[in-house]
């Protein structure tokens, strides 16, 4: 009897485990962003990133390269999240 309570209570937890897990994969869901925002965010970049330093061209760089990059950077210039988004947005879509 005791072996069967066993028995139950691990095929229990090897079906609930199997059952929470999703075998689909998750597809990365991308914001849309605005031709507007893009324009901007280049403003803000040419306008704020030249204070310090040469600019790169948007292509040196791929989007994920660049997303440390501009975090990293907008706590330097002390822009806000919107305003380092726009320019993530410039510089990832160009």
């Amino acid at each position: 009897m005791k072996n069967n309570i066993l028995s139950v209570a691990f095929l229990s937890t090897i079906l609930f485990s199997c059952a929470t897990k999703s075998s689909v994969p998750t597809a990365e869901v991308k914001k849309v962003v605005s031709e507007s925002d893009i324009a901007e965010g280049k403003n803000l970049y040419e306008n704020n990133c030249a204070k310090c330093h040469k600019l790169y061209e948007p292509k040196e760089f791929s989007a994920s390269e660049w997303k440390p990059i501009v975090r990293s950077m907008q706590k330097k210039a002390h822009l806000s999240d919107e305003e380092g988004q726009k320019i993530y947005a410039y510089v990832a879509n160009h």
